[in-house]
């Protein structure tokens, strides 16, 4: 379709049709009582995370950037229902100015700290009404950082890259661009209305719906429609190549490529270097097969569209599992191997971290263990070698005094929670579990998983719980000696299968892959 001229209020009515969402609720009756909304839901490692007392239910977005001032400007309509009787709420907003707010349709005062946006609505709110907040704002956006050691961190939240922007980033960098309650507990649904020069591509999450020029500019519209955690949404603006395909399923897919990247070798030093574009392509192009692979062992793909962004930014150091569409640091695309490896890991989020997101970001194993093991099960799938072999290879090459086996990874927290450990003994967690109860009951365990927790949260504990449910067994020295313990364990699970592909795999496992001195993280 096209984009005529009543974008914004057509985008506006399609959320509401197809999110069920009511028009203005009943409001304060006389003798009330209200109070206002907590300025966190409690996560244990970022305590003003998220909000209370109120349950989003869909983001309008409708911004316009110009890359050539770095300047945005915003209006947020955020539709949310109230899950006690409100007297003020919050929003997580950083560094961007605030012109007006509106609750209901009636002006609402507010008060600003570094991170919190506190809203009084002219009347309170009751306990089970739907209420509209209408906030527009503008500035140049500030880009965070994710930590991901004591002494490391590396850009993330919005970037400015030198055509536009990506935006992708962990455990906090939505509120850098739009007023938001910043917490995976809190999902929604979400419309982006995306105005930038006419030369430049919009990408986001979800389906494209269409696009509209307007003299030098260019709107975009973007829905994505089954409800994501906010740190997964993305809006990608610069010069793309772009294909939109369908998978042999029927899948729609839109891929987006940096055309720079089609220019520029891997190695410059030798005429026969592919390019990182040439890379990118091909691994991009075996999503199809590899999302079969991953629903082979996950059960079904749980979103209605797909695809990949990878743009040439220097200082984009990671790839990030934005939902129904991963953001891709170019410098994973080294060889068609490591661009294979990583498009399974962001795919295999799509399961594990984004349907079902983190209750509290201390449970980030149920993230990262399962995607990177996923490289591993793919290694196997491709004689590269086993998942065993990598495990033993791994196991073998790390001294029981080195500082990675100190870190307790199913409760890493906050300066760890993106620690190398995470990543590589999450999946040794992940291979002892399957090498305990066995190939059949450990894909059941996987399948129920995400079928009971599709499109929700969960925690550490209750994937314990459908564990020995599921195999019939009694998993509690398992999970206490690979995800509590901060030491090695002993080598009972440890075979002595061993492969030169094998222990290439263990050593990329165990590398931290460095590009001038900074980790890649994903």
């Amino acid at each position: 379709m096209r984009i005529g001229r009543r974008i914004v209020c057509g985008a506006l009515l399609v959320a509401l049709a197809l999110f069920g969402i009511t028009a203005a609720p009943a409001e304060a009756r006389p003798g009330e009582a209200f109070r206002p909304g907590a300025p966190g839901v409690g996560d244990e490692y970022f305590p003003l995370a998220g909000n209370g007392g109120y349950d989003v239910k869909h983001y309008l977005l409708k911004v316009s950037y110009d890359p050539a001032t770095d300047r945005l400007v915003g209006v947020a309509t955020i539709t949310a229902r109230a899950t006690q009787n409100l007297s003020r709420f919050n929003l997580d907003l950083v560094g961007l100015t605030v012109r007006s707010i509106s609750v209901n349709g009636r002006s609402a005062t507010w008060s600003r700290t570094d991170h919190e946006l506190q809203i009084t609505p002219s009347r309170g709110l009751r306990k089970g009404s739907t209420f509209t907040t209408v906030v527009r704002y503008d500035g140049v956006p500030v880009t965070s950082e994710i930590v991901i050691g004591p002494d490391l961190s590396i850009p993330s939240g919005f970037i400015h890259t030198d055509d536009g922007v990506v935006t992708a980033g962990q455990p906090e960098v939505a509120a850098t661009w739009y007023p938001v309650n910043d917490h995976p507990i809190d999902k929604a649904s979400y419309t982006f209305i995306v105005t930038a020069p006419a030369g430049l591509e919009v990408v986001a999450n979800g389906r494209l719906l269409g696009n509209k020029r307007h003299g030098s500019q260019r709107t975009w519209l973007w829905h994505a429609a089954e409800p994501m955690a906010s740190y997964l949404s993305t809006v990608n603006i610069g010069e793309f190549d772009t294909r939109r395909y369908r998978t042999d399923d029927g899948l729609w897919m839109y891929d987006a490529i940096d055309p720079d990247l089609f220019t520029e070798p891997v190695d410059p030093e030798n005429a026969a270097s592919p390019t990182y574009g040439e890379i990118a392509q091909g691994s991009l192009a075996r999503q199809d097969e590899i999302l079969d692979f991953l629903a082979e062992r996950f059960g079904r793909y749980p979103f209605s569209t797909g695809g990949g962004i990878v743009d040439d930014y220097e200082e984009l150091f990671f790839a990030l599992e934005t939902q129904t569409r991963p953001v891709y640091s170019k410098y994973f695309f080294t060889s068609p191997e490591s661009g294979d490896s990583v498009v399974v890991h962001e795919l295999a989020h799509q399961w594990f971290g984004d349907s079902v997101a983190v209750a509290e970001w201390k449970h980030i194993w149920l993230n990262e263990g399962f995607a990177q093991y996923s490289e591993w099960m793919w290694s196997e799938e491709q004689g590269l070698g086993t998942a065993q072999q990598i495990f033993d290879e791994t196991y073998a090459a790390i001294p029981a005094d080195d500082p990675f086996w100190s870190v307790v990874i199913g409760d890493p927290g906050p300066e760890l929670l993106f620690d190398n450990a995470v990543y590589v003994r999450g999946a040794m967690a992940v291979h002892a579990l399957r090498v305990e109860v066995g190939d059949e009951d450990f894909f059941r365990i996987l399948r129920t998983w995400t079928r009971l927790k599709a499109g929700g949260n969960g925690t550490i504990p209750e994937f314990i719980r459908v564990a020995e449910r599921v195999s019939g067994e009694q998993l509690d020295d398992l999970f206490q000696t690979w995800l509590f313990t901060g030491s090695k364990p002993a080598a009972g699970a440890a075979a002595t299968e061993r492969s030169g592909a094998a222990a290439a795999q263990a050593e990329d496992a165990l590398e931290q892959l460095t590009v001038g001195g900074r980790q890649l993280r994903r």
